[in-house]
């Protein structure tokens, strides 16, 4: 589904388009949705356009993979979550094109961090991409949850980056 009415900051055509992802530890949403968004630019023959990455606002697990628990059910729908933890940088927001907070925390240390105003119009919120008929305004963290929560944000980032990628590729005029 193509969004429309969002706006998206200055996305090139000419070269590929790159996109962190961003939550708190960088252990359960950001790696997951890292992960879903590389399997759908895979899924449709666009790895070679996009350069995807994710981290967190916080140092907590820099150095190691995502939780256990997030690798097993992104497993379960043919996912691997192999990404190496680690906070996001001061370079980050001059390399990345989008980046993306999976709630308004996360939105807020992304704002507070941004070296400039012209760079912190490239941050977004992943809810922005949810399709219109969803309840949720955010990416919930399934940390403290049981199965249910880690299905549910794999749920939400199935249809937000699918949303994602259609409508950076309708900006770009790839389709």
């Amino acid at each position: 589904m193509i969004l429309e009415n969002l706006k998206l900051p200055y996305i090139p055509s000419e070269r590929p388009v790159k996109v962190l992802f961003v939550c708190l530890g960088n252990i359960c949403r950001s790696p997951a949705a890292e992960g879903m968004m590389k399997e759908t630019v895979k899924e449709h023959h666009a790895s070679h356009d996009w350069e995807i990455d994710s981290a967190g606002t916080a140092s907590y697990h820099a150095g190691d993979l995502p939780d256990s628990r997030m690798r097993t059910h992104a497993l379960r729908r043919g996912l691997v979550l192999d990404h190496i933890c680690r906070k996001v940088k001061p370079s980050d927001y001059e390399k990345f094109d989008l980046i993306i907070g999976m709630d308004d925390a996360n939105i807020s240390d992304l704002v507070d961090r941004a070296p400039s105003p012209d760079l912190e119009k490239k941050i977004v919120r992943m809810a922005d991409f949810f399709s219109p008929n969803s309840s949720y305004d955010y990416v919930p963290d399934p940390y403290y949850e049981g199965a249910e929560g880690f299905e549910l944000v794999l749920d939400l980032l199935a249809d937000a980056t699918l949303n994602l990628f259609d409508t950076v590729e309708a900006v770009r005029g790839k389709k």
